[in-house]
């Protein structure tokens, strides 16, 4: 696998790959939410994405690219859900062994999934280890193949697909806002941005209480946090990679952050409104345009809701609140 940094032409090779195994998920639009901003608004569902998130497309064009000794070995994935569940189901479609290196408290949900699909789940203590030691030494001792949630030049590109399809059916846009954590899917859709509507400015948005993208970005260096304690699982992340700050440094215009109470009030706008269910991760983009207000009227925004994998006692837990 190369591991140099992807370009627009790796997204491109990526949608090839993920022809016939991905969904083509769709850009929804609601009225409500185009008064209330009074600009027209995209959402790009993910959460209708094969096992409920973006991620799907990232391990599936991933594994494709692994070579007949490497699929023989089997991989190795640590995440805290959405990449441990799209890890195992692409691993299961191509045929491959797939270990998951799991957080002890992620969603029940996910858990449950990852080991459906027929992920080996290996938990451990997101607060008191280090996943990405865990996972080194763990694939040295297995001879697997480490494929991380999201510093991986293949993962990017697939990622990178989503927001590809969102501009070619809503035409160039204004404004894009992304969910970031390790930033895999900020960078793709970055790539895809720059090369199909150039003057649009690509938000990343992430946790309040993780906000080590925006920290870096205005450093001009990666940043490392402690574990954030958020409800967006999915972007309790520590820090971004190599290959995603790099591309993000050059092609994101901003990183915006979003509270977990303004989590919640997207996750119950798109249940009352839009009769979907997004996860608290997921709703981080829209989150994030929320902020920025007056800034959007009269544009063309899109918003990737990047997934739905929430338990349901969770969820009414969260709503209820």
């Amino acid at each position: 696998m190369d591991q140099s940094t992807p370009t627009y032409v790796d997204v491109a090779a990526a949608a090839g790959r993920l022809r016939g195994h991905a969904h083509r998920t769709p850009v929804l639009v609601s009225h409500t939410a185009n008064q209330e901003f009074g600009a027209e608004l995209y959402f790009k569902c993910e959460n209708f994405q094969r096992m409920g998130a973006f991620k799907f497309r990232g391990a599936f064009n991933a594994l494709s690219r692994c070579d007949d000794e490497q699929r023989r070995r089997g991989v190795l994935a640590f995440s805290s859900g959405n990449h441990a569940q799209a890890i195992a189901l692409a691993a299961r479609v191509l045929g491959i062994e797939a270990t998951i290196l799991m957080p002890q408290d992620a969603p029940a949900a996910k858990l449950a999934a990852t080991k459906g699909y027929g992920g080996n789940v290996v938990v451990y203590d997101r607060y008191a280890q280090d996943r990405e030691e865990l996972a080194r030494a763990l694939a040295e001792e297995k001879g697997l193949t480490l494929i991380p949630p999201y510093d991986h030049p293949d993962i990017i590109a697939g990622q990178g697909t989503a927001a590809r399809e969102l501009f070619e059916e809503a035409g160039a846009l204004d404004y894009l806002f992304v969910p970031l954590g390790g930033g895999g899917l900020l960078a793709g859709s970055a790539l895809s941005a720059r090369a199909l509507s150039p003057g649009c400015k690509v938000y990343g948005v992430e946790p309040e209480a993780g906000n080590d993208g925006q920290q870096s970005l205005r450093a001009g260096s990666i940043v490392h946090i402690d574990t954030p304690r958020t409800i967006a699982d999915g972007a309790q992340t520590q820090h971004l990679g190599k290959h995603t700050f790099a591309i993000i440094r050059r092609d994101v215009h901003d990183i915006a952050t979003a509270s977990d109470p303004a989590l919640v009030d997207a996750m119950r706008f798109f249940a009352a409104r839009m009769k979907i269910m997004v996860e608290p991760t997921g709703c981080l983009g829209y989150a994030g345009a929320r902020g920025l207000g007056e800034a959007l009227r009269g544009k063309r925004v899109g918003v990737i809701l990047s997934g739905g994998n929430v338990d349901l006692q969770r969820f009414s837990e969260l709503l209820a609140a």
